[in-house]
């Protein structure tokens, strides 16, 4: 076995294959660039090495300097990770040359399957099926219009070498297309160093599943079962789980036959993914093949037992693999939610900074639950403008989907960050979601469902009642400390208050405190409102970040974080302020005259901290609602800010090349 092996890539991904490498004796090399210096992965392994600028075109991007790390350490192999250089059939070539093991599939699987145009070239000669479209080059704007008409509308138009969601676009009309193709081969170009993009038919209502392959270098390859990532923004995957609750038995045979036949065809030999297009009557079709190792892979390993790490080690190796297909069982269901550094509240636009707060619900296994966290950042950890921006990836097992599930929105409610925008609540809203729990799911579940963006649910009438009780159990405690401190002069008999009103945003809740003393431990019963009385427990203390505890028998997991005159309360998706008054003091503060926000409405204000790519407008010009503003890159991603109404631009304050801070003002308008 090897000695030692370099990770070439960043983040929880190197974490995660230094975890394998140091369970199975290997010791491992980390890479860095500038703004990784003080990263968790370059903590965590046995030796690293300096590669460059924070720019990944100047690191993590460079062959190079890989090779060089390599040399310098006695790297005998390189994992790649996802990303970066992992589906470059040109690295696996120069390190062969170097006489590096390259941990991953031969260069003539990575050519053939890793360039989506000629991988479906391949896939109709090997008899898979395939979504209609357009396989060669396009060489223009109105090409790509005149191929999208004749495929007929809509379309998906998509990077050759594109990954991650980046380089993709859907198109419903001709305007769509055109644009769509410009902005693909940007973002393509500067994600990928290939701008190369075609255009295919997109399947409307689709569910996203993907089939889990390995192989050896002996020619045997195995499937390991399915897993389904319908849960996509922006053709990103956020949820992802194992199995599908779509497929059947003979379905799940039928897509994993073809997998390991397009597998075989190439000699692949190491672990891929075959993914697939789905319609809802389980008709599906070739999307693409990932010759490298899945964001997604936890959830496989968690159903079937199988690190794929240690396989793809092993197999670099040169080990046959200890598998047959007859011993590849599904145990259970896992769910995995990317944490990203995300605004929910504002589109979902990158948030960048420092995790002033980092704290993951604790990787566990217990009564049938697995609890697991997959990150590569700790508290304090900077999250740059340079990567992607996923902070973790959260994955919760159990016997059951509904478990798993239940699991999950538990962990997530444990999940405490601060610092930057996050996208936890909108995780926790998709777990607490009808539909999403009755397992209904297709690609457009994220438009269909939250059409006008994300907001914090309002809160219903039980949900009032029980954020009422957990508020009073904390605000109750402040206050009596407060009145019981020596030498207090406002006067107190000693008896504790019975009477309370709770301000849950804008709703005042009267609440009774009829039993118990407010301290920690908590043991009280509480009665909100005219409903029952019901016992409040928990070990929470003044200071701590998250509430454990229980309301009428009911388990909680409540995020506090410390506002004005009280806490605001984190959970199940809802997000509200509470105050814990007196009767007359909620009396008075109903009274107080509410502070309004500037008026923004003139103005196009920078959504994410970003760099500019374009200005589409000059100084006096009249523009109608959805004309193109302005174009601002972040994390990889162009954005495309659009005018909102018809108006005239009378200022524009930034320029094509300017690094913008979140609101900074761009232009105005009358």
């Amino acid at each position: 076995m090897f000695s030692k092996i370099l990770i070439a890539n960043r983040g929880e991904i190197a974490c995660r294959v230094i975890k394998t490498a140091r369970r199975m004796g290997i010791k491992t090399v980390a890479v860095y660039s500038d703004a990784d210096r003080d990263a968790v992965h370059v903590e965590m392994a046995d030796e690293a090495v300096h590669i460059g600028p924070a720019a990944a075109s100047e690191s993590y991007l460079i062959a190079d300097k890989i090779i060089a790390a390599c040399k310098a350490t006695g790297a005998e192999a390189v994992h790649p990770g996802y990303g970066f250089l992992s589906e470059r059939a040109s690295f696996p070539k120069v390190l062969a040359a170097e006489g590096i093991v390259f941990i991953g599939p031969n260069p003539h699987a990575i050519e053939a399957m890793g360039d989506k145009i000629e991988s479906k070239k391949f896939a109709n000669e090997a008899k898979v099926s395939t979504v209609p479209g357009y396989l060669g080059v396009i060489e223009s704007a109105d090409q790509a219009v005149e191929i999208a008409g004749e495929i007929g509308y809509p379309v998906m138009i998509k990077a050759s070498a594109g990954g991650g969601g980046k380089g993709m676009r859907i198109a419903w009309n001709a305007e769509e297309a055109r644009d769509g193709y410009v902005r693909s081969k940007s973002e393509a170009a500067s994600s990928f160093g290939d701008d190369r993009v075609f255009i295919e038919k997109f399947i409307q209502n689709p569910r996203h599943i993907e089939i889990q392959v390995l192989g050896d270098k002996h020619g045997n390859v195995i499937y390991l079962g399915e897993r389904e990532c319908s849960i996509q923004r922006r053709n990103q995957k956020v949820i992802e789980e194992a199995p599908s609750p779509l497929l059947d038995e003979e379905t799940r045979r039928k897509m994993g036959e073809q997998a390991v036949a397009l597998a075989k065809a190439v000699n692949y030999d190491s672990a891929g993914t075959v993914e697939f297009v789905a319609g809802q009557d389980k008709s599906f079709f070739f999307l693409e093949m990932n010759t490298r190792l899945q964001v997604e892979h936890p959830v496989t390993e968690l159903i079937t037992g199988v690190d794929l790490v240690e396989q793809m080690i092993r197999v670099a190796y040169g080990e046959k693999l200890t598998l047959a297909q007859s011993d590849v069982k599904l145990n259970g269901w896992a769910v995995e939610s990317r944490i990203y550094a995300e605004d929910p509240y504002r589109n979902f636009l990158p948030s960048i900074g420092r995790l002033v707060r980092y704290e993951p619900p604790a990787e566990e296994q217990r009564g049938g639950i697995t609890v697991r966290n997959d990150t590569g950042v700790v508290e304090g950890s900077e999250i740059s403008m340079f990567y992607d921006p996923m902070i973790a990836k959260l994955i919760t097992h159990a016997p059951t989907r509904a478990e798993a599930i239940t699991a999950m929105s538990e962990a997530l409610d444990a999940f405490y960050v601060d610092g930057i925008q996050h996208n936890v609540p909108f995780l926790t809203s998709l777990m607490n979601h009808p539909r999403w729990k009755s397992g209904e799911l297709a690609t457009s579940f994220i438009a269909d469902e939250y059409p006008d963006g994300f907001a914090p649910a309002e809160p219903d009438a039980e949900a009032l009642g029980l954020l009422s009780a957990v508020a009073l159990s904390m605000g109750a405690m402040q206050r009596e400390r407060l009145d019981h401190l020596p030498g207090r002069l406002r006067p107190h008999s000693g008896a504790v208050r019975e009477d309370w009103v709770v301000k849950l945003d804008k709703t005042y809740q009267p609440v009774r405190l009829v039993a118990g003393f407010p301290a920690t431990p908590v043991e009280i019963d509480v009665q909100v409102g005219d409903g029952p009385v019901e016992t409040v427990l928990s070990s929470w203390a003044p200071g701590e970040r998250i509430w454990r505890g229980s309301v009428g028998g009911r388990a909680m997991t409540v995020q506090v974080r410390p506002v004005a005159g009280g806490y605001r309360l984190d959970w199940q998706g809802y997000s509200v302020v509470s105050k814990v008054m007196l009767p007359r003091t909620a009396e008075l503060d109903a009274l107080m005259p509410e502070k309004m926000p500037p008026d923004t409405s003139k103005m196009l204000l920078c959504p994410m901290p970003g760099l500019v790519v374009s200005i589409a407008v000059e100084e006096g010009q009249e523009v109608k609602a959805g004309e193109q503003l302005a174009v601002v890159e972040a994390m990889k991603m162009e954005n495309v800010l659009r005018a909102e109404r018809d108006c005239t631009v009378t200022a524009i304050k930034a320029k094509a090349g300017d690094s913008l801070a979140v609101d900074a003002v761009i232009m105005e308008f009358s």
